[in-house]
Parts: C-alpha cells; structure tokens; sequence
C-alpha cells in the first residue's frame, strides 16, 4: 500500500529517532495524525523552542536554557567534587539518583575507533580549565562501562597526567556493556560509592 506523502515523510522522519523502527514510527504517526489541530501545533512550537532555546552551559556543557545552568549556579553543590559524563544523559541520571551533590563536566563524546569518534581537543581544554577554576579534591570520570567508555577515561587520564587531582572511576554496580543513563538509583548508588582511586602515575604503568 502507497501511504499518502506526507504521512511517508513523517515516518521516515521518526524512524531517524534512537531505538524507533518502521513499525514504531508508523504508529507514532498515525497516532499524530488523529490529534486536534492544536495538539500538533504546540508540539511544532515545542520541537522548536528545543532547538532555539537550549545550548550547552558555559562550563559543564549540560544542556540548559539559562546560562550557567542550574547545577552550576547552586551555591549548595559541593565543589570538591568533579564529575566527568559522556553524555547530558548520564549526568541527569547521575543527577536524579541523587547520590552526587558535586559539579559536573560533560565531555558530549567519546572515543571509539570503530566509528571514528575521538575527543574534540577543545573539550579537553575546557575540562582542564574547569579543573583549574574550581581546584576540586576528586574527579570522578564516570565513562560507560564498555570498550568505548574505556578508551575515553584512558585518554582522559592521559590528558591530565600533569594534573595533581585524586581521580576515581565508577566501579560495581554498572553491569560490563551498559550505559549509565539506563541504570536505576540503586545500581548509580553501588557504582559511585565503590568507585576506585586511581595512582596518580596509573598511565605510566600501563
């Protein structure tokens, strides 16, 4: 059957979305197709509040619509504590657990050599700055627990080698090729309090 163009073009536009497949985006947009006209308006209005409103925070590179976000302008955080994520994902699961009550860095990357992902050098030069601007106790690298988040604290690691800083790594808890922003309060909770302290000259033994 020959669906209606308009219709074949929102299809193919949800199947573009994380996770969506053909299946799923036509039902998405059938069920789109059966909301008031209003409905669809303010989901248009939405959708493009998202792009022109939100931006990266100055600092932690968080997504926000006020800059600095307001993780980064709470007085209460502790700044002792730098945590680094992948991704905005992982930082508001970390976040919404709520076990951490430090500050926050977000990288927006990661390296894997597979897909020719690697660590944009201006990232590294604002996470060295954050550093320095807030001289925090700990920093946390909280990477994803598969090869990919592996080659990304590895690189971490290296970049700092010159910074002295206690650095820790999440540990139990986050099951070997997951994702941090999947996993529930409980199993955020384990990995953070049993994270491991790395020697300070850990690359030079590697």
């Amino acid at each position: 059957m020959i669906l209606p163009e308009p219709l074949e073009k929102l299809i193919a536009v949800m199947k573009r979305l994380p996770g969506i497949g053909e299946k799923s985006a036509r039902r998405m947009a059938f069920s789109l197709l059966q909301e008031s006209t209003g409905t669809i308006e303010e989901l248009s209005r939405t959708l493009l509040d998202l792009k022109t409103r939100l931006h990266p925070c100055s600092q932690c590179g968080n997504i926000t619509d006020v800059d600095p976000c307001s993780i980064c302008s709470d007085p209460m955080r502790d700044r002792s504590i730098l945590c680094v994520t992948e991704t905005t994902e992982d930082l508001i699961s970390i976040e919404q657990s709520g076990v951490f009550q430090g500050f926050y860095f977000v990288l927006n990357g990661r390296v894997s050599p597979l897909e020719g992902d690697e660590l944009d050098p201006s990232v590294i030069r604002r996470l060295r700055k954050r550093i320095s601007n807030m001289n925090p106790r700990e920093l946390i690298i909280a990477t994803n627990p598969r090869i990919e988040g592996d080659l990304t604290f590895y690189e971490i690691m290296d970049y700092l080698d010159d910074i002295d800083i206690k650095i820790s790594r999440l540990a139990y808890g986050l099951p070997v090729g997951g994702s941090i922003e999947f996993a529930d309060r409980t199993t955020i909770h384990a990995a953070m309090e049993s994270r491991v302290t790395l020697a300070k000259n850990f690359n030079r033994k590697r």
